[in-house]
């Protein structure tokens, strides 16, 4: 049960941060800036970070089947 909280956070703190990347964006109309890249940047590390740990939680059998 656990796992399942933590990946909902995870999920959700992602979607926070693109949200962050589109308010910088649209603040500085549509011109990057380094809070739009850095924002995008911790939003694509998490995401990575998730897919590894759930790879990783799949086997060590944390995650399975539910059926």
């Amino acid at each position: 049960m656990l796992i399942k909280i933590v990946i909902v956070l995870v999920l959700l703190v992602i979607i926070g941060s693109l949200f962050s990347a589109l308010f910088f964006l649209m603040k500085n109309k549509g011109v990057s800036d380094d809070r739009t890249v850095k924002a995008l940047t911790f939003r694509i590390g998490l995401s990575i970070t998730l897919f590894i740990g759930l790879v990783i939680a799949g086997y060590f059998g944390l995650i399975g089947h539910s059926l």
